[in-house]
């Protein structure tokens, strides 16, 4: 009996856990949408320099959504391999 408590216990820390990396993802994609909404801001305010900043906004996008990713990769490594 102690036994299945113990392993019920263990599929429950693995299912928070997993769910606790899933707000990196959240977070993540608030931050994709604060930086191109920054950079819309300042498109709109200043449309000449917006063609400078582009790429830069996308190498940023692209590193907030890396740590999103990431954060995937540990919940599912949370869920199916530990």
């Amino acid at each position: 009996m102690e036994t299945e408590a113990l392993a019920l216990s263990a599929d429950a820390y693995k299912f928070l856990g997993a769910g606790l990396a899933c707000i990196g993802m959240g977070l993540a994609a608030m931050g994709v949408g604060n930086i191109f909404g920054n950079f819309l801001s300042g498109a709109l305010r200043n449309p000449s320099a917006s063609d400078g900043q582009f790429a830069r906004a996308f190498i940023g996008a692209a590193l907030a959504e890396g740590l999103g990713i990431f954060c995937l990769v540990v919940a599912l490594v949370l869920l199916f391999v530990a």
